[in-house]
């Protein structure tokens, strides 16, 4: 029996591939993160502005401090967005997708490691105010709940599309997702614990190894499928 042909990378209807999504993904991020670190005139500015508008706009609206802390610290919190990760991958690995699911959760924890590692390098200061309404630990720069939400939406809806779901339930996903991504970024903002740039490279981050990631699984099932074909 002949093998079965390679399956064709992935794309969008623009006809974008997730490995050239993550490439220009990772090529603003670096730029981002060499801007941050040389402390761009134009972009502390425009960090401060930002933050500075909001959090008098937070300070005089505790109901909505609430709320947007309910949903940072539980609904959009990363360790919630890591249990789904979890519960992904333990129903992959029940189905058979053994390979799947662990480059499924090495993705995760390459996430973690690295938005870590940079927070380390870098070292950016939060923003400090003399009456906050929240607060955060450790470095700034990228901000953990950007990046942690945007790289498990992305490989939640990478999973979902595998599966080829309906049209209501792909586009539900699809809401959700982008809802969550956003609204995890516009939290971290309005709550005062993270800079405009911050939540950019976040995002910027986690598409980039999100794109990667998707791309690499696709090369490993492309090379891996004639090999499977060849046995007896």
């Amino acid at each position: 029996m002949p093998s079965p042909p390679p399956t064709p990378p992935a794309r969008t209807r623009s006809g974008v591939t997730p490995f050239g999504t993550a490439v220009v993904c990772a090529s603003a991020a670096l730029v981002l993160l060499i801007l941050v670190a040389v402390r761009w005139s134009p972009l502390m500015r425009l960090d401060c502005t930002v933050a500075t508008a909001l959090h008098r706009r937070a300070v005089t609206e505790p109901g909505l401090v609430h709320v947007n802390r309910i949903l940072t610290d539980w609904v959009w919190d990363p360790w919630t967005m890591r249990a789904l990760i979890a519960v992904a991958v333990v129903a992959l690995w029940w189905r058979g997708a053994r390979a799947l699911a662990v480059w499924v959760a090495g993705t995760s924890v390459l996430s973690t490691v690295l938005q870590q590692g940079l927070k380390s390098a870098v070292g950016r200061e939060r923003p400090q105010w003399p009456d906050p309404v929240d607060s955060a630990h450790y470095a700034a720069f990228p901000s953990g709940h950007a990046m942690t939400a945007m790289v498990s939406c992305a490989l939640l809806l990478w999973l979902l599309r595998r599966h080829e779901p309906g049209p209501l339930v792909w586009r539900t996903a699809l809401v959700v997702a982008w809802v969550s991504v956003i609204g995890v970024g516009v939290t971290r903002l309005y709550l005062g614990v993270h800079w405009l740039s911050d939540v950019l490279g976040g995002w910027l981050l986690g598409a980039a190894l999100a794109g990667f990631s998707i791309a690499g699984f696709a090369r490993y099932e492309r090379r891996d499928r004639p090999a499977m074909a060849r046995r007896p």
